[in-house]
């Protein structure tokens, strides 16, 4: 799981970036001037929208603090300042008026415009967009879970799940057991074990080892 846990993207161009990687190919700048374009178009927007962020601080304010989010969550270090603990208290009393559909849909839609005019400073490896477009779906996916609401924003094209490759014969009783009950079913099913026959764990794993 190298390529999965380290913060250095792989130069494999056939395996994906990992958002925590990014920082490692594009480095600061650019991270930066795509959060600095996506201000300008927050604060070119209606009162209902633009007024939530300028009730926090002023356009340099938001790109301070979000660029520093990027840049720590994208693997260039502990930049923001509070983390998660900041970014939920942030959301819950700062921005709530705009933690629904609504206010996720416009701020999906300038997000989106603002990745696609800033393709130039993503540099020419096409797994660049992908990643950052897993990473927005992640959290949006996780604040549309958190404040319940309908999460109909779309980035474009995201890294596929990571699939763990499972060898049996090389894992122990104990390791067998820890695996999570879908990791055992996608692995056997590969296998071309039929898992509803079966009950239990050992019994499933001794089958796929009798095939």
């Amino acid at each position: 799981m190298a390529d999965i846990l380290s913060l250095t993207a792989p130069r494999d161009t056939s395996k994906p970036i990992q958002f925590w990687q990014l920082y490692s190919v594009l480095g600061q700048d650019p991270i930066v001037e795509i959060v600095q374009r996506f201000y300008q178009r927050v604060f070119e927007q209606d009162d209902w929208f633009k007024s939530v962020f300028e009730r926090v601080g002023g356009i340099n304010h938001h790109i301070n603090t979000q660029a520093s989010m990027w840049i720590d969550v994208m693997g260039g270090g502990p930049y923001y300042h509070g983390a998660e603990f900041r970014l939920s208290f942030h959301h819950t009393h700062n921005a709530m008026q705009l933690m629904n559909e609504k206010g996720a849909e416009l701020w999906s839609r300038l997000m989106l415009e603002t990745l696609d005019v800033s393709s130039q400073v993503m540099t020419n490896d096409p797994r660049v967009r992908t990643s950052i477009n897993t990473f927005l779906s992640f959290f949006m996916g996780k604040y549309a879970e958190d404040f319940q609401f309908e999460n109909r924003s779309f980035f474009g094209e995201t890294n596929p799940p990571y699939k763990r490759q499972i060898n049996f014969m090389k894992m122990t009783e104990q390791a067998i057991e820890a695996l999570s009950e879908d990791e055992l079913s996608a692995a056997l099913t590969d296998r071309g074990v039929d898992v509803s026959r079966y009950e239990g764990k050992a019994a499933k794993v001794n089958k796929a080892l009798m095939m």
